[in-house]
């Protein structure tokens, strides 16, 4: 990767992390032997979430079969699924009282489904303990495979994600993705659960132009995505992938405007937002 100038932050993105505000959170998820995305993408809002006893649990190991460049989480050979895992998912969540939970895990093209019997047998150890918890997955693509892909539907989750994370473009930067591939998963899950609503997230500040974006959000909605989120992507460190542009606020706000007038029904835009950001407040 070339190296480019180091882009400074500009001061709407100066965000503090306070590790000590969420003691509490971190002991639990030690204690049950779990991960969050938070922890392992270094998510800059994770002070502001953890203070709330929100996170985004990453089942299945925090190790990535795939070389995505700009992502933070472990690039290495994935350890075996813990089959103990669902439950203490379950626990955490029935522990913090939460409402409104989201499920991810890295990339698994190691294991014969993708994960996807995993992700099931993690929601159904959910509503055994919290039925009213409403459970949000965002998923891999599965390498395209529909039979996987039923298996997590078949769980009948609230909220079904798969970020599409930039431009067509841009990406090979998301090594062994496919663009086309991940439009037909979002739209399949429609056809397959036309009452699940459907979720997606693109990253900004990677190059791409605004005609672009627009181009993106216009393929969503081809495919009926319901919910979206738009966020700026910061670099984990210097050796991942370079920040092109940090985009103003004011822009986030025009284009979650006109995502909303295309027809997404809830749209969070905004420099710091991520998929999970904020997730509680769609479909309500």
């Amino acid at each position: 990767m070339p190296k480019l100038p180091v882009v400074r932050k500009p001061e709407w993105l100066q965000k503090r992390v306070s590790p000590g505000s969420h003691a509490e959170m971190e002991r639990l998820l030690g204690g049950l032997k779990l991960h969050t995305v938070c922890q392992e993408a270094l998510c800059p809002n994770i002070s502001e979430c953890f203070r709330q006893k929100q996170a985004t649990f990453l089942i299945m190991g925090n190790a990535c079969t795939r070389l995505c460049t700009f992502c933070n989480v472990r690039q290495e050979t994935p350890q075996p699924v813990d089959p103990g895992e669902p439950v203490r998912v379950a626990a955490a969540v029935e522990r913090l009282g939460l409402a409104h939970v989201v499920i991810t895990s890295p990339t698994r093209d190691d294991l014969p489904d993708g994960g996807a019997g995993h992700y099931a047998a993690t929601v159904a150890a959910i509503r055994s303990l919290s039925p009213d918890t409403r459970i949000e997955l965002l998923v891999p693509d599965f390498q395209g495979d529909r039979g996987s892909l039923a298996t997590v539907l078949t769980a009948q989750p609230d909220i079904l994600g798969h970020n599409l994370e930039t431009v067509p473009r841009l990406y090979e930067i998301r090594k062994g993705a496919d663009y086309c591939r991940s439009l037909a998963l979002l739209e399949d899950a429609k056809r397959l659960a036309p009452s699940i609503p459907t979720k997606s997230g693109i990253m900004l500040g990677l190059g791409e132009t605004l005609a672009e974006v627009r181009g993106a959000l216009a393929d969503l909605r081809s495919v009926d995505c319901s919910y979206l989120s738009l966020g700026q992507y910061l670099a984990p460190s210097r050796s991942h992938q370079p920040v092109i542009e940090f985009v103003p606020p004011e822009v986030f706000d025009l284009l979650r405007l006109e995502a909303l007038e295309m027809g997404f029904r809830h749209v969070e835009s905004g420099p710091y937002v991520r998929s999970s950001y904020h997730a509680a407040s769609y479909g309500q």
